[in-house]
């Protein structure tokens, strides 16, 4: 039975359940009609033939990372995962099954005792279930591609309340959809099975800090030879607030890139990440460290101290594709100009083109993706800084194919996700499969979310 983890709007402990492990400090004004507390996959299914009785429309939470609280809808059913935690790893198939509230560094730490590891978010603190349903940038993206191509196969609740497998043979189009759908998907995934990789042996990461001011020619070297890198080697050149001391320096706004060999071997990791260490501006450099020995914990802990609980996230980004230099210059207000009293980030993330990505939702992609995050405290800054933000991304839009899911809030701007292909098809299956739209929506705008990028439709 449900009732004593149904809680409805208006009943003790309400507020406290609708904001339950939500991420971003700022909390949209929207009231869901209940949220359902869930501890199993039964659960999941009553919920689901709950909301279909009642007329709500199902929104689903797992790792409540979202930026923009996907979860978090009006007059609806907030379905809770967090409750939800399990994980199981079968060692001969190297498969480990593992449920959508599992974060990130849940999992990799699970696997660490296995010798294994899955290409995640860098954050730890990223629930597994929205990371993987928007196709998941992430560890090893350069060379790897997304993250939901390690899915072998879902457990998931159709709008019909049953509980099925989705692999690429059984339920094949709910399968598709869940790799890159987004807070769109027309289901309640209740657990993924994903193919794990052996931990590399040889992890090793290079460091150069640079002044920001020379973000631009720094930047440009990097995306002139990153073609030519291993595509084990994964890479970012990123304004940052270093979440250490750069010794010399006053605390503020430098430029870091960062290459992490995910190599087999010592010998390897040394190899890959040489060309990285002939920078021509490395005696410009604050701090340099070459091929440092790391783990995957280390990553997240990185990862996690640029990404503090608790503070208030404005988020977006583009695929960008045009001139390297034209593109840096447009984004020099984004990456060099960072609002005062604020913290955050702004990336250049790199990634090789792939000739063997696999048929899936997530299909959308250049070879490099710009990303921002501004991080502050203070409502009374939300609209001064929204404004800025969205002012900083407009020279880029020229150069914009598209957006990356876990860094937008399509409720502040309107940036297309998928391939026009994928939406279509998309489109069919949420028909098909959800006919009633039982599954909450896209959360978007005024307008609803179009796929398409506003500006090109305002001339």
């Amino acid at each position: 039975m449900l009732d004593d983890r149904l809680i409805l709007r208006g009943a003790d402990g309400y507020n406290e359940a609708r904001f339950a492990r939500v991420f971003n400090a700022r909390r949209p004004e929207r009231y869901p009609a209940a949220v359902l507390v869930t501890e199993s996959a039964d659960d999941v299914v009553e919920g689901v033939r709950l909301a279909r009785d009642r007329g709500w429309k199902v929104a689903i939470r797992a790792g409540a990372h979202s930026f923009p609280a996907w979860s978090l809808r009006e007059d609806g059913l907030l379905m809770d995962l967090g409750g939800f935690k399990e994980t199981a790893f079968d060692e001969s198939t190297s498969i480990v099954s593992v449920t959508p509230s599992v974060t990130c560094g849940e999992l990799n730490a699970y696997l660490s005792g296995y010798g294994r590891f899955v290409s995640t978010a860098d954050c730890p603190t990223v629930g597994l279930g929205g990371f993987l349903l928007q196709g998941g940038v992430g560890m090893g993206f350069r060379g790897w591609g997304y993250a939901a191509e390690q899915i072998a196969s879902i457990d998931v609740v159709t709008a019909d309340g049953e509980l099925v497998r989705a692999d690429e043979q059984k339920n094949s189009d709910l399968f598709w959809a869940a790799r890159g759908a987004g807070p769109g998907f027309c289901g309640a995934i209740t657990r993924f099975h994903l193919k794990t990789r052996p931990v590399p042996a040889g992890l090793a990461a290079t460091t150069h800090i640079y002044p920001l001011a020379r973000y631009a020619e720094v930047v440009e070297w990097v995306w002139k030879i990153h073609h030519s890198l291993s595509p084990n080697v994964a890479l970012v050149a990123v304004s940052v607030i270093p979440p250490f001391p750069v010794p010399g320096t006053d605390e503020g706004f430098m430029f870091i890139v960062a290459g992490v060999a995910l190599s087999a071997s010592r010998d390897d990791a040394l190899e890959v990440l040489a060309p990285l260490a002939e920078s021509p501006f490395v005696g410009d450099a604050l701090f340099v460290q070459h091929a440092q020995p790391t783990t995957i914990a280390e990553r997240f802990e990185f990862a996690g101290a640029i990404h503090p609980p608790g503070r208030r996230y404005l988020v977006d980004s583009a695929w960008v594709d045009g001139p390297p230099r034209d593109i840096i210059a447009a984004a020099k207000q984004l990456v060099a100009e960072r609002p005062s009293g604020t913290r955050g980030h702004a990336f250049f993330d790199f990634s090789l083109p792939r000739s063997d990505a696999p048929d899936m939702a997530m299909s959308l992609r250049t070879d490099v993706m710009l990303g921002s995050y501004i991080i502050y405290e203070g409502a009374q800054n939300d609209e001064a800084y929204s404004a800025w933000h969205l002012d900083a991304m407009k020279p880029l839009e020229r150069f914009t194919v598209g957006q990356y899911w876990g860094d937008s809030d399509q409720t502040r701007r309107e940036v297309k996700t998928l391939t026009d292909d994928a939406w279509a098809r998309l489109q069919q299956i949420r028909a098909k499969r959800d006919p009633n739209g039982l599954f909450a929506d896209y959360l978007a705008g005024p307008g609803g979310f179009r796929n398409r990028n506003s500006w090109e439709t305002n001339h």
